[in-house]
């Protein structure tokens, strides 16, 4: 790359908060697309969704961003009636578990409008879920429900990890997705700063590689992507080891060419997400791995995700409940050199407390 191409790059970076993508994409979808709303509890409020919505009811209106009523199944609803008939909503549910309440109507209406009437009908519109980790937020605030929704024909399922996740897939969805997308963000997300650059190559609705390796692949999703690249990071000064991150990004449609080839290269995986381990994400990987070679693999594969049980409220037990930067650093050095490895891990041990040290860019 040339002087003038660094600098033309470097020009055209920026720093954006995890929030600030949101709100800079939410502005830019009602700007953009008169017959867009939004629509949840606490959207018009003056924190805005932590900070997501901010001032977008002054700016846009009552009409077009507005609070609703704890009626989750009903306000789910007339968003798909309004979809139905050319309007976009976009609702959201401050917490995802929130969003339990409208499964009859996003799993038996939303996803299946397509399919049940042989493709002339449609249901486009942006479901966003916030994932409540951390500081205290108990066993009904704190779920990760992606395993579930992809589940469904029907529904597209997001998971961005990044500023520049948001503002490349959002517009794109907002624009021009044909059905439901479900995106999932992550509390622990939206204080962090990342670096965002309008030349790089737009984030799909798929998977992509956020960090390049031969030594062992990462597959992980949400918050994990960002704490499996610190910890490559960590292992790569530490060792030398060279960690392979792929962000599987779309949970219902991810590329998992894309991940079998990185596996077929490093023959060692390390599998990291946000939720419990068993009928999630981590088994899915290992089973599209499994019926593309079953050789892929030359050592058992480390997962790492919930406890299996639900969260704890107090702090000290929360914070041996999810996955540690210890524990990722540690998974990804057993893969590479056994068990036995011998490398000093880091100490940090609870998420939340790292990022307010740290917050970035990533």
């Amino acid at each position: 790359m040339t002087a003038t191409a660094t600098k033309d790059r470097a020009a055209s970076s920026r720093v954006l908060s995890y929030a600030g993508a949101l709100l800079e994409t939410m502005d830019a979808g009602l700007a953009d697309h008169p017959n867009a709303f939004i629509m949840g509890q606490g959207v018009d409020d003056f924190k805005g969704i932590f900070g997501s919505t901010t001032d977008l009811a002054q700016k846009y209106g009552a009409e077009r961003v507005f609070d609703v009523p704890l009626m989750e199944e009903g306000m789910t609803g007339a968003a798909i009636g309004a979809a139905l008939v050319g309007d976009y909503p976009i609702t959201t549910h401050i917490r995802a578990d929130f969003s339990f309440l409208a499964m009859n109507q996003i799993l038996n209406l939303a996803a299946k409008y397509r399919y049940m009437f042989g493709g002339t009908m449609s249901c486009p519109m942006l479901i966003r879920l916030v994932v409540g980790r951390s500081w205290g937020q108990g066993g009904q605030h704190s779920q990760s429900p992606q395993a579930t929704f992809a589940h469904y024909p029907g529904l597209t399922v997001v998971m961005p990890a990044t500023s520049q996740a948001i503002v490349d897939m959002y517009p794109q969805i907002i624009g021009r997705h044909p059905g439901p997308v479900i995106s999932i963000e992550h509390r622990l997300l939206y204080n962090l700063d990342f670096s965002v650059t309008a030349s790089a190559p737009r984030i799909p609705l798929s998977s992509y590689i956020a960090r390049p390796g031969k030594d062992v692949t990462v597959v992980a999703t949400s918050v994990m992507v960002v704490e499996a690249l610190r910890a490559a990071q960590y292992v790569h000064d530490k060792t030398g080891i060279e960690a392979e991150i792929i962000d599987l990004n779309s949970i219902s449609h991810p590329d998992w060419d894309m991940v079998a080839e990185s596996v077929r290269k490093t023959g060692k995986l390390v599998i990291a997400d946000t939720s419990w381990l068993a009928y999630g994400v981590a088994a899915e990987v290992c089973r599209q791995l499994v019926m593309r070679d079953p050789g892929l693999l030359k050592a058992v594969p480390a997962m790492l995700g919930m406890a299996p049980a639900p969260c704890p409220t107090a702090k000290s037990l929360e914070d041996l409940y999810y996955p540690s930067q210890h524990e990722t650093v540690d998974a990804i050095l057993t893969q590479a050199r056994g068990a036995k490895h011998g490398v000093e891990l880091p100490t940090e041990r609870s998420m939340t407390e790292g990022y307010k040290r740290f917050r970035g860019p990533f």
